[in-house]
């Protein structure tokens, strides 16, 4: 891949307004439709000129009907996925139409934001109120999962660069989905190392309040049992949790085999022992 500054890229009026007109709009991602708007061109002819872009390193195809502008350092680069969460925003905004889009980025790529992780993330993970199918585009795999609107709380937004903005989880809410769904997030030990990483930023009393909001028995037991083990002084948060506790038990870790001892004071079956998850942070 070449990298000189300006490699060769020249554009005739029609593309220079198009690109233009996009970043006047405040971004570099846009559609098949809003090209047609700009160029006024339609059809076929809109679809070659689409194509020559892409061929000629101006724009990269991200799906059907949806472009992202190749930044001239690239060169001629026509694979160019750049911020991969603002490509997640896109896609969510697209489905959702004219409707305001309900999503936050979310699981382990909420805890990369939220610099809860030491390993690079693979897979980018976005909840919203509206069914969306993977995709994998330019080799990055993208994750929708849906969830009713009474659980989309603890939502902030994220600058991302200078212009662009996304919705994250909070670090408490993003805590809560790691627990919630921990497969999402490479495992509860993830989870534990990230919640490990964080706790002196974490707000106890928020965290217990979002999870009495979300109502979810899995969340209340690795909750209380985290923050137990990892002797976070919080005694009425802990008491708070405690008597949410039914007479089901849950694993610790649900993408391990059912396994390990139960512990009846959160009602979990450890097939991660305590130690197992003191030992994480120890290293």
């Amino acid at each position: 891949m070449t990298t000189n500054k300006h490699a060769h890229k020249t554009f005739g009026h029609q593309t220079s307004n198009l690109i233009m007109s996009i970043y006047e709009m405040g971004k570099d991602i846009f559609t098949l439709s809003e090209a047609s708007k700009i160029t006024g061109l339609k059809d076929q002819s809109l679809l070659n000129h689409m194509s020559r872009l892409n061929k000629n390193g101006v724009v990269t195809r991200l799906m059907p009907g949806m472009y992202k502008i190749v930044p001239l350092q690239m060169g001629r680069a026509t694979e160019y996925l750049g911020n991969p969460y603002l490509v997640a925003r896109e896609i969510i905004v697209r489905k959702f139409k004219k409707k305001r889009p309900v999503y936050y980025i979310s699981h382990s790529s909420a805890m990369d934001l939220h610099q809860m992780v030491t390993q690079p993330q693979l897979v980018v993970y976005a909840t919203t109120t509206k069914q969306i199918k993977k995709q994998n585009i330019l080799g990055t795999p993208f994750h929708f999962i849906t969830a009713p609107s009474q659980q989309m709380i603890g939502i902030k937004k994220h600058w991302v660069d200078k212009t662009e903005q996304i919705f994250v989880s909070d670090l408490e809410k993003t805590i809560l989905d790691g627990l919630k769904m921990p497969e999402y997030c490479g495992g509860i030990t993830e989870v534990a190392k990230g919640f490990w990483i964080k706790r002196g930023d974490i707000d106890v009393e928020r965290l217990v309040n979002y999870a009495l909001k979300l109502n979810i028995g899995a969340i209340y037991r690795r909750l209380g049992f985290l923050l137990e083990i990892y002797q976070i002084n919080c005694p009425n948060e802990i008491k708070r949790l405690n008597k949410k506790m039914s007479s089901t038990y849950l694993l610790l870790d649900p993408g391990l085999p059912s396994e390990g001892k139960y512990f009846k004071r959160w009602m979990l079956r450890l097939n991660i022992t305590s130690e197992e998850l003191l030992a994480q942070v120890r290293t």
